[in-house]
This record gives structure tokens, C-alpha cells and sequence, in this order.
């Protein structure tokens, strides 16, 4: 059994090297901003968590600290609503594709693969089965041949 080659890698433009190396630059840039804000959040979720401990703290600095956790936590509820509308639409525009290209495609792949079916039927009926007696009587008749002794094994 011969073992495939591996199909060669297409060869790059330096165009499409330099967006490529742009655009891995660009995600390590988003990246690292990622994790400062996150150590940022954290550091101030301690700060606050310490500050609220501590005897000295005021009952007028907690409500504050309360006030703007309440504000936040209703920008957030504002940005979560904003991404489930985002993802009901993107699942909406998924279920139409699926509906409108990929069932055709589907259906169109099925009906291929039925008319094959059909077309193999008709040549085992058609074709391989009239061979295969042919060679049998063909085999009998020279078995008869050989038995009557007109030729030889």
C-alpha cells in the first residue's frame, strides 16, 4: 500500500507574511491589555475588600463604595443584556444559513447518492449479472469440451 505524500504548504507573499506578523502582534497587544485590566479589577476588589475591614472605615464611605458597586453592577446587567442580543442574532443568522444553504446542499447530496445507488442496481442487474452467467455457461461448456475430450487441461 503506497503511503500518500504530504501535500506542500502554499508558499506565502511577504504581503500576507506582514499581515499575518501584524495581526499576531495586534492579538498580543489586546492580550496583554486584557490581563492589566484583570490584574487591575483585582487589586481594586482587594483595596475596596481591605479598606471595608478596617475599623477606621466610615458608614459614609461605605455607602458610597455600595452606591457606585450598585452602579456598576447595572452597567454590567446593561453589557450582559447587549451580548445576549448579539448572540440571539448570531444564532438567528446560524439557523438561516443552516436552513437556506447547508439543507440544500444536504438534500442535493442525498439525491446524488440515491441516484448512484440506483445507477449500481441497474448495472448489477444489467450488466454483472448477465457477465457472470455468461462465464458460467462459458465455464460449463468448456468443461463439457474437456470431458468429451476434444481439448485437453
Amino acid at each position: 500500500m503506497a503511503i500518500p505524500e504530504p501535500t506542500p504548504q502554499p508558499q506565502l507573499t511577504p504581503e500576507q507574511l506582514a499581515a499575518k506578523a501584524e495581526a499576531e502582534k495586534q492579538q498580543r497587544v489586546i492580550m496583554t491589555w486584557s490581563i492589566v485590566g484583570g490584574v487591575l479589577i483585582v487589586g481594586l476588589l482587594i483595596t475596596a475588600i481591605v479598606m471595608l475591614l478596617l475599623p477606621s472605615t466610615s458608614g459614609e464611605f461605605v455607602g458610597k463604595l455600595r452606591d457606585v458597586f450598585i452602579i456598576v453592577m447595572a452597567l454590567e446587567s446593561l453589557l450582559i443584556g447587549a451580548a445576549l442580543v448579539i448572540l440571539i442574532v448570531q444564532v438567528s443568522s446560524l439557523v438561516n444559513l443552516l436552513q437556506n444553504e447547508v439543507k440544500p446542499i444536504l438534500q442535493a447530496t442525498t439525491e446524488t447518492v440515491n441516484n448512484l445507488r440506483g445507477t449500481a442496481e441497474f448495472l448489477g442487474e444489467n450488466v454483472v449479472g448477465p457477465v457472470i452467467k455468461l462465464n458460467g455457461y462459458l465455464a460449463g461448456l468448456q468443461r463439457v469440451i474437456e470431458l468429451m475430450g476434444i481439448k485437453r487441461k
